[in-house]
């Protein structure tokens, strides 16, 4: 079993080595980053510490079902190799009370493997987590209810999601309707937000960013990044693409950002989402949370300080 403490969730408390025990994993062998031969290889690694594994290779329908099964076996730690949609909901269902999570990357964007990781070979993640990883909390947010632990997007942005998805199917012609229907509606519907931190106000798009991923704030931060994007044209969104090749989004002047622990949003219509690269169709109204201590995760310890100039 392992050794925790509730010292071992505070941000501010000493890196804890935990123990771990048994270990379960979940690789999704068609995910856009897994390879044939993938599930063997975690497989190897883990025998290599003599840890007992217990590993399912399920097929995407019964990647949901599978995460379920392999928690109700109590393991300490579980290793997930599979897209960002399949480690959202593992995060989901381990809670902060459940076992250790790792989340590898296996799927097209990897935005929380990275933002955990750096963007490095799973295979070199994993051997330095079972080597010497520390347990860290890491926080999140909801929206509606709905968790998500790296990024959500809401309103008219969200559009442009199915469309992604039509291209990276190579279904082009899918592709090129969704396309069309979303910049028909990309200026049309506005979004209201109001915030703590953040007066009623009206944009095209919000954008809310979990600490472990956003530049700007940081997990010792307890907030979203809640952003503003009130683009309202197609020059205007092209002005903003600029300003992330050159460095940084925020600095588009239709850009405004602030911390966001309880807020709502609403429209007029249903509200079109992507929460963790996953699409929604929301409510009219919703409401969103920050949440501290969403689960438990395994990561490299942190770097010795150098004594470097």
């Amino acid at each position: 079993m392992i050794a925790t403490s509730a010292a071992s969730l505070d941000p501010a408390a000493p890196a804890v080595r935990p123990r771990i025990g048994r270990v379960a994993a979940i690789v999704n062998p068609l995910a856009h980053g897994v390879g044939p031969a993938d599930a063997e290889a975690l497989a190897a690694i883990v025998a290599g510490f003599g840890l007992p594994l217990d590993l399912a290779a399920p097929l995407p329908h019964d990647l949901d079902a599978a995460i379920e099964t392999a928690l109700a076996g109590s393991p300490d730690f579980l290793v997930v190799l599979a897209g960002d949609g399949t480690a959202r909901e593992a995060a989901r269902l381990c809670g902060p009370d459940g076992p250790l999570l790792a989340i590898l990357p296996g799927g097209t964007l990897n935005v929380l493997s990275h933002a955990l990781y750096g963007v490095r070979p799973w295979r070199e993640t994993l051997q330095t987590l079972l080597e010497a990883g520390v347990e860290r909390p890491l926080s999140g947010g909801a929206v509606a209810g709905r968790p998500f632990y790296a990024a959500a997007i809401l309103g008219s942005p969200a559009l442009w999601a199915p469309v992604r998805e039509a291209v990276r199917a190579m279904a082009l012609g899918k592709a090129w309707r969704l396309g069309r229907s979303a910049l028909s509606r990309a200026f049309a519907g506005h979004l209201r937000f109001e915030s703590d931190q953040q007066p009623r106000c009206k944009t095209t798009g919000l954008g809310l960013i979990c600490p472990a991923v956003s530049r700007v704030f940081q997990d010792h931060q307890p907030a979203l990044e809640a952003a503003l994007l009130d683009q309202r044209d197609i020059a205007e969104v092209l002005r903003l693409g600029l300003h992330h090749l050159l460095g940084d989004w925020r600095a588009d002047p239709k850009v405004l950002t602030a911390p966001c622990r309880q807020g709502r949003a609403w429209a007029r219509r249903r509200i079109p989402a992507i929460l963790d690269g996953e699409s929604f169709l929301l409510e009219r109204s919703v409401a969103i949370e920050f949440k501290p201590k969403a689960c438990r995760v395994l990561v490299p310890p942190p770097a010795a300080p150098s004594d470097a100039p």
